[in-house]
């Protein structure tokens, strides 16, 4: 058998990192890990090959070799894979769809021959088992929860690694917190479910005994879930394997409370964690109330957010506007919160309600859905429901937010408040060809070629005069800053 698995394209979002990614000449942020993954569950006889849309085309030939493809996505390659699928049926092939995409709305997808949901490590093994016999059913689905401990090391042969600007291994499925906008529990569950170390660990060394060095993103939707196990398996387990290696520093996501624990952001930072992902939303007690979003409320979420920086990690951040609770006062509100923290990477969406979810449930019992597909990208502009603020005031003070948070004055100034702030751990790390040469380009485009120059020529003297160390962290910034405002002005209407 030979099979052909194929990962869609994703639009150019915010989330793509697509115009800073060129400065280092790769072509994705991440790869597939879920078609990685189930790779390994196909029997060792099958011939596979592996097409990321976001790295190289799919060409009508690789639909040709294949006996069968597979295809997984997420809501946002939604418009991708109904071409890809499109493409496919035309040329007679059988497919085979699975991935969250297709788990949450498999009834959008009636030209798929086959749709195996939820976890593969359950439903693939039923799907194999019946293909084999020749009385394979168009769905599987089921209502357990996969046993993660039996899940098997991503298969890395099927890509180019060096495509890639960081790897992706996952830890934990599941989140213990019911934030009623998110569709994590729907599909995981709110029991976390954890690796064991030793296997972690192994995957962890089949990357790097294939030379990686670059960035590693531990996938999990809250990776301190389980905070005792953490502490006294994986973390001391992880501050071991980093010793005498060089490179392979971590970024994964928590939610807020990891500000709460000392001593499990020093071990956290120690093991060669250095980016955290955190939900915020907001910092309206009132809608943080209405979403569920109990973790984040009654607390000073600024000063955990600075605690986190001092203590060696740079956060990450999710914001939401169009909250029923929400008035004409929370955008500045957001402005002030996004520009006082210091987080560099602040991604600010119109809330949406995916299928699925508690939100989408009330959405539709008060009949305020609209019937249109959606993207899916919780930052393009679109949202599938009514809010109740009127929608022009609505998207007026998103595009306030946005133009002032990614406008180089903004970006520039919540840069310098955050490497004022920042107080970073070092970890040894090697320094490829194409990083020295992103410096050039950020010079050439824009310091040079860019309106903005004084902005980066700013950004460019305040870290080499006030702190040399956090020069290249500068530089990065500058080009993150450069790639927000390519796609503000592009894509966001």
């Amino acid at each position: 058998m030979k099979i052909l698995m194929i990962y869609p394209e994703f639009p150019d979002t915010f989330w793509s990192f697509k115009h800073a990614l060129s400065f280092i000449r790769k072509k994705a942020s991440s790869p597939p890990l879920g078609l990685l993954t189930i790779a390994g569950l196909f029997p060792q006889s099958w011939e596979k090959r592996l097409i990321d849309m976001n790295v190289e085309k799919l060409r009508d030939k690789d639909i040709q070799w294949a006996d069968m493809v597979f295809i997984s996505a997420m809501t946002v390659q939604r418009s991708s894979s109904v071409k890809v699928i499109e493409r496919v049926n035309a040329m007679g092939k059988p497919i085979v769809a699975g991935g969250p995409l297709f788990t949450m709305d498999p009834d959008a997808f009636p030209t798929v021959d086959h749709l195996v949901l939820n976890e593969g490590e359950i439903t693939i093994p039923m799907f194999l088992a019946d293909l084999e016999k020749g009385q394979a059913k168009s769905r599987y689905e089921t209502s357990e929860y996969a046993d993660i401990t039996q899940t098997p090391i991503p298969d890395w042969s099927l890509i180019k690694l060096n495509k890639y600007d960081s790897m992706s291994i996952q830890y934990t499925r599941g989140c213990p917190f019911a934030c009623d906008f998110c569709n994590v529990t729907a599909l995981l569950g709110r029991r976390m479910r954890l690796k064991t170390t030793e296997q972690f660990i192994a995957e962890l060394d089949s990357l790097y005994e294939l030379g990686w060095r670059r960035n590693i993103f531990i996938v999990d939707d809250n990776f301190i879930g389980n905070k005792r196990i953490l502490k006294q398996e994986l973390l001391p387990a992880l501050i071991k394997w980093r010793e005498g290696k060089k490179g392979c520093l971590f970024l994964t996501e928590a939610s807020i409370n990891l500000a709460d624990d000392e001593e499990l952001i020093d071990m956290m930072v120690q093991a060669g964690f250095t980016q955290v992902f955190i939900g915020i939303e907001t910092p309206e007690e009132d809608s943080l109330a209405e979403c569920g979003k109990g973790q984040n409320r009654n607390r000073d979420l600024l000063s955990n957010v600075h605690k986190l920086q001092k203590g060696g990690l740079q956060v990450m951040g999710g914001f939401i506007v169009g909250f029923d609770n929400d008035n004409e006062g929370t955008f500045q509100r957001q402005i002030d919160f996004i520009q006082k923290s210091g987080i560099v990477t602040a991604m600010v969406g119109l809330l949406q309600a995916p299928v699925g979810t508690e939100l989408y449930e009330r959405m539709e019992r008060e009949g305020r859905l609209k019937a249109q597909d959606y993207s899916g990208d919780n930052v393009d502009g679109e949202t599938n429901i009514v809010p109740v603020m009127e929608p022009k005031k609505l998207k007026k003070g998103y595009r306030k937010i946005l133009d002032t948070i990614y406008s180089a004055k903004g970006f520039t100034d919540r840069v310098i408040t955050f490497l004022k702030t920042y107080k970073p751990r070092r970890h040894p790390v090697t320094l490829e060809f194409q990083e020295i040469m992103a410096l050039f380009r950020s010079i050439w485009e824009i310091g040079i070629k860019s309106k903005e120059r004084i902005h980066y020529w700013r950004l460019f003297f305040w870290s080499l005069f006030n702190d040399i160390r956090k020069f290249p962290l500068a530089i990065t910034f500058s080009i993150y800053g450069y790639h927000f405002r390519k796609v503000n002005a592009l894509h966001v209407s």
